[in-house]
């Protein structure tokens, strides 16, 4: 005989890109119901009123955000919010014995102080903060496991921390010299109208942006500094290109034996991620392209070295509101519910 009952799942911050591809993931996840969805400025419109491609198969209301009324009818909780709303909420979702998945900033930080120096808010849920585990499955997947409280990673950290996490934990490079070149669609800024965003704007053209100071960039130094050893500054420079979705890193570092060769670091790169599903490393000589991943939960990684400089070149091609963001947190909660880590997400993209 089969189960009879699947997991009760909600969203808090239904509304916007990632929420809804929560949502499309999640109705086609075998093992879950979801049975809630939150949001303030849409109060009683439904999902199909939002999205009207949603109206045939995911039509719920979205509902006021009622803490008791959540946990009540849920025992997982993603939160798809701005930063600086969902550590507002968490604690209270966790002492009434939900599992809690935030898709914003607010639980990627071991040390607040450095979110507050980042984010400007000023956090009282300390005690919380320190139970959260950063949900980067190809790093931490056995704490994932065992946890209540998973911080997503950002888009722009999961394809940099995928390209970089062999060369630093082999102590392959010179951490020190890694350089970080990431280019994104518009759909990683979100669903807020945004004059830069504007076709008219953002097509034909592309440009660099937040140049040494987005936000994202304590994110990855945090997550390199852990592999590395030691406390590491990354130069990270994002860039907005003319599509809606993807996110393309290209990371730089000098390597320290010169002597190695590009199918040398593919066979390093094979062994390091042999267990993780979602990422296929190139041979030689392919390098991934963003359409490959679009649609899908996969990171596509291609590996070259320049033994002109001595440095190693890792490309890496993610869809941004995936595997940046809904697939990734959909793996985490198969591994917070002992599932298998593909349950659910989609294996193939969108071709052409």
């Amino acid at each position: 005989m089969g189960k009879f009952r699947r997991v009760p799942v909600g969203i808090v911050g239904a509304s916007g890109y990632g929420g809804v591809q929560l949502v499309r993931l999640l109705m086609d996840h075998p093992e879950v119901e979801l049975v809630y969805l939150g949001g303030e400025n849409s109060i009683g419109r439904s999902l199909g009123d939002l999205y009207p491609h949603l109206a045939h198969t995911a039509n719920l209301p979205i509902e006021a955000v009622e803490l008791e009324t959540i946990a009540h009818r849920c025992e997982v909780v993603f939160l798809s919010l701005p930063d600086g709303l969902a550590w507002q909420i968490a604690p209270t979702l966790l002492e009434k014995g939900c599992k809690v998945l935030d898709l914003s900033a607010d639980y990627r930080f071991s040390d607040l102080a450095t979110y507050t120096s980042w984010y400007g808010v000023e956090r009282s849920d300390r005690s919380t903060a320190v139970t959260a585990v950063y949900g980067l499955p190809e790093l931490y997947r056995d704490r994932i496991a065992e946890a209540q409280l998973i911080g997503c990673p950002g888009c722009y950290p999961t394809a940099s921390l995928l390209a970089l996490s062999p060369l630093l934990k082999q102590g392959l490079i010179v951490p020190e010299t890694a350089i970080i070149d990431a280019k994104s669609g518009t759909s990683g800024s979100g669903r807020q109208a945004k004059t830069n965003l504007l076709l008219a704007e953002a097509d034909n053209s592309i440009a660099a942006y937040n140049i040494g100071r987005h936000r994202d960039t304590p994110e990855i130094e945090q997550i390199c500094s852990d592999l590395a050893g030691h406390e590491l500054t990354i130069q990270f420079t994002p860039h907005l290109v003319p599509m809606v979705r993807g996110i393309l890193a290209t990371v730089y570092a000098t390597m320290r034996d010169p002597g190695l060769v590009r199918d040398d670091l593919i066979t390093i790169f094979s062994a390091f991620y042999r267990n993780s599903p979602w990422i296929k490393v190139c041979s030689s000589g392919v390098y991934p392209q963003t359409k490959w991943a679009n649609g899908s939960n996969l990171c596509y990684i291609g590996v070259e070295v320049d033994p002109r400089t001595g440095r190693v070149i890792v490309v890496s091609a993610i869809d941004n509101l995936i595997k940046g963001q809904a697939g990734q947190a959909i793996q985490c909660l198969n591994l917070m519910m002992d599932w298998d880590e593909t349950l659910g997400l989609p294996k193939l993209g969108f071709y052409p």
